[in-house]
C-alpha cells in the first residue's frame, strides 16, 4: 500500500508542532487562544490518510518508545511499521487542534465535569500541548508541574532514600539485564554476530553476580560468622567495580547495535550509580551483619550521591512505583491547568490509539495511568500548595465518545472525525 502523498500533508502537520522543547510553561485558565486553522481540504485528505493507516497499524503501538503488539506485547521490529507509526501520530496530532475536534472535546469535558459551566481553559488548544515528549527525568517532571528549587531538595531527598535501598537498586538491575537478554536472544536467532554472543556471555555472568548480590545460602551465612580481617578477602569476593567493567564492556559491545539504543541507554545510566558504590563488596560468605553492612552501604552511597537530575534516581523511581525501568514516552503532552481561584489544579496528558479494540484501548490506559500516576506522587512529595487531578485523554478513529475512571482516576476517549 502506498503513501507517498503523506509527504504532502507533513509539512502543513509541522508548521502546528515544530516546538520540540520537551517542557511545558504554566497555563492560566484566563489566556485566550488563538491558532491559525488549516484548510478544511487539508483536513479531509489527511483523514483519507489516517483511516488506511489506522487500519494498517491496528494491532501495533508504541509503548514507551518501542513498537509492539498490543495483543501480546511482543517487540515489534519494522522499521516501515515505524515510519507509518510515526506519520499517524504526527497527524492525529494536527486534528486534535482543529476547530472541530476542540469543540467535541469540550462538550465531552462539559459532560463529564461536575463543574463544567465554570470558566475553564481550552485543553490541547495549543500547538505546545500537542508535543510529544520523553519523560527521562525528575528534573523534566519537577519543571512540567513548577516545583520550586526548594521543593526540589525535598523531593530528592524523599524520593532517593526511597529509592536506594538494596532491594530495589538490584531489583532494577536483575529488569535491566532480564530485558536485554531477551532482546540480545532474538537478534542471535535472527542475526548472530561475535558482538552479539559477546554481550550475551557478558549478561549471562553479571546475572551470577547480581544472584549473588541477592540470594542467601543458609549453610553459608550466619550472623554469627566474623567478619574478614582488614586487608583479608574472601577467595569468592567481588566488589560492584566488578558490574561496573561488565556494564562498560556490554556497552561497548552493543554500541552499534540500533535496535537496542533504549537498553544501552539504560546500561549508561546504571553506571553512574554503579561508579558511586564501585568499592563495595558483594559476597554473601562474609557473614550475615557485616552483608548487611554492606548492603547499607549501597543504600547510603547512592541517596547520598545522586542528584535530583540524575537519570540513574529516576529509572529506579520507575521500578519502585511499577517495577519496570523504560523511560516514558508521552504522546500528547498536555499541560497543567489552574481551575477556579488557584487553590486546585488539573494536569492532562494524552495518548492517541490505532483502534478502538480492548486490548489497544487498555493498553494506552496503563500507559497514561503510569505517568499520571509519576505526576502526582512527585506533587505530593514536593508539597505543593493545592489540590491536583490527573486526567487522562485517548483520541482514536471511530471511537464512541465516552468516559470512564481506573484506578480512581477519569480518562475520557475521543473520536478522531474530519
Amino acid at each position: 500500500m502506498a503513501f507517498s502523498s503523506t509527504r504532502n500533508l507533513i509539512p502543513r502537520a509541522k508548521i502546528l508542532i515544530a516546538n520540540k522543547s520537551g517542557l511545558m510553561r504554566f497555563y492560566h485558565c484566563s489566556e485566550e487562544v488563538h491558532e491559525e486553522a488549516l484548510p478544511s481540504e487539508w483536513y479531509e485528505k489527511a483523514f483519507t490518510k489516517l483511516t488506511k493507516l489506522s487500519h494498517l497499524l491496528k494491532h501495533v503501538d508504541f509503548v514507551d518508545g518501542k513498537l509492539v503488539n498490543v495483543n501480546d506485547r511482543a517487540r515489534v521490529y519494522d522499521e516501515s511499521l515505524e515510519q507509518k507509526m510515526f506519520t499517524f501520530k504526527l497527524l492525529a496530532r494536527t486534528f486534535i487542534g482543529c476547530p472541530s475536534m476542540q469543540e467535541m472535546m469540550k462538550q465531552n469535558m462539559m459532560r463529564a465535569l461536575a463543574d463544567a459551566q465554570s470558566d475553564h481553559p481550552m485543553y490541547f488548544s495549543k500547538a505546545s500541548e500537542r508535543e510529544s515528549i520523553t519523560i527521562d527525568s525528575l528534573t523534566k517532571v519537577s519543571n512540567f508541574l513548577n516545583v520550586s528549587a526548594q521543593q526540589k531538595k525535598l523531593v530528592r531527598q524523599s524520593i532517593c532514600a526511597q529509592v536506594t535501598k538494596y532491594p530495589i537498586w538490584t531489583g532494577a538491575l536483575e529488569e535491566i539485564l532480564n530485558g536485554l537478554n531477551s532482546e540480545i536472544d532474538f537478534l542471535n536467532s535472527r542475526c548472530p554476530s561475535k558482538e552479539i554472543n559477546m554481550a550475551q556471555q557478558i549478561v549471562t555472568t553479571c546475572q551470577k553476580f547480581l544472584e549473588n548480590a541477592t540470594s542467601y545460602d543458609p549453610e553459608s551465612t550466619s550472623w554469627m560468622r566474623l567478619a574478614p580481617a582488614k586487608g583479608v578477602e574472601s577467595p569468592t569476593s567481588h566488589k560492584w567495580e566488578d558490574v561496573l567493567e561488565m556494564f562498560i564492556d556490554l556497552t561497548n559491545c552493543l554500541s552499534e547495535e540500533i535496535k537496542l539504543t533504549s537498553e544501552v541507554k539504560k546500561l549508561e545510566v546504571m553506571k553512574e550509580g554503579l561508579y558511586q558504590i564501585r568499592d563495595v563488596s558483594i559476597d554473601k560468605n562474609i557473614g550475615y551483619k557485616e552483608t548487611r553492612h554492606q548492603e547499607s552501604l549501597v543504600h547510603k552511597k547512592l541517596s547520598k550521591t545522586l542528584g535530583h537530575s540524575s537519570r540513574c534516581v529516576f529509572s529506579l523511581l520507575l521500578y519502585y512505583l511499577y517495577g519496570s525501568i523504560w523511560d516514558i514516552e508521552v504522546e500528547v503532552c498536555g499541560g497543567l491547568y489552574a481551575i477556579g481561584r488557584g487553590d486546585k489544579f488539573r494536569l492532562c496528558m494524552g495518548k492517541i490509539l490505532t483502534s478502538n479494540e480492548e486490548n489497544t484501548v487498555q493498553s494506552g490506559v496503563k500507559q497514561l495511568s503510569r505517568v499520571l500516576g509519576l505526576f502526582k506522587f512527585v506533587w505530593e512529595t514536593a508539597g505543593m500548595k493545592g489540590d491536583l487531578e490527573v486526567q487522562g485523554h485517548l483520541w482514536c478513529i471511530g471511537a464512541e465518545n465516552k468516559l470512564f475512571t481506573y484506578r480512581n482516576n477519569l480518562f475520557l476517549l475521543h473520536s478522531i472525525s474530519c
